[in-house]
């Protein structure tokens, strides 16, 4: 009787990945998951020190002026604004990788363009507000703000917000970066007609995902 073998290649038998996908895929992933679990980090330490604290300061106080506006009283204004230039540039990334799936090249580089411009506008904000609460002797070890009951507050209102602020502002920094570089090769033509519907809504998705 004749036995034929069985050539059906085991997934992790060696030679392909086991999971489907790009190296480069698989890599971006894990680098978003470690970055999701350092911001968890931060936001579960933060969240715990403020529950496990009687009093914390005001943020309609601490964070209450504007640009250019001299002495104006906009309690959270200007956070609002830097939320919504960052809700923005998610949506000019969601249409650029649309544009990509349709291979419109000319489509993706304005998307894209726009994506990296709301980046730059995100941290020429975020660089404001350190300058303007330095300027008021607020930096990590140093908080000018009491608490919104009166009390002395401690340190751990600034040392946070410097250092959870202080990351995500260098990982938009990265993700400008990273957009500026797949608009060169893309406005280069590195990523032909043939592979645009492929390629480049592939590694724009992970980048929207940053």
């Amino acid at each position: 009787m004749e036995q034929t073998a069985n050539t059906e290649r085991k997934w992790w038998g060696g030679g392909r990945s086991p999971f489907n996908l790009e190296y480069g895929k698989l890599m971006m992933w894990y680098f978003l998951m470690s970055d999701a679990f350092t911001f968890g980090a931060f936001l579960i330490s933060y969240g715990t020190v403020r529950v496990s604290s009687n009093s914390w300061p005001d943020p309609n106080v601490v964070f209450n002026s504007f640009p250019f506006m001299g002495h104006a009283n906009l309690p959270l204004a200007f956070v609002s604004l830097m939320t919504f230039i960052l809700i923005i540039s998610s949506v000019t990334m969601v249409l650029a990788v649309h544009e990509g799936h349709k291979m419109n090249k000319a489509g993706v580089i304005k998307w894209l363009s726009w994506t990296i411009i709301g980046g730059i506008a995100f941290l020429g904000c975020q660089a404001w507000e350190w300058t303007h609460l330095y300027h008021q002797n607020a930096w990590w070890g140093s908080n000018p703000f009491p608490n919104i009951d009166g009390s002395a507050s401690s340190t751990n209102f600034t040392n946070f917000f410097f250092t959870i602020t202080g990351f995500h502002g260098f990982h938009v920094f990265s993700g400008v970066i990273i957009n500026i570089i797949m608009l060169i090769m893309t406005w280069k033509g590195t990523f032909d007609r043939s592979c645009m519907g492929i390629c480049i809504p592939g590694l724009l998705s992970d980048i929207k995902a940053v």
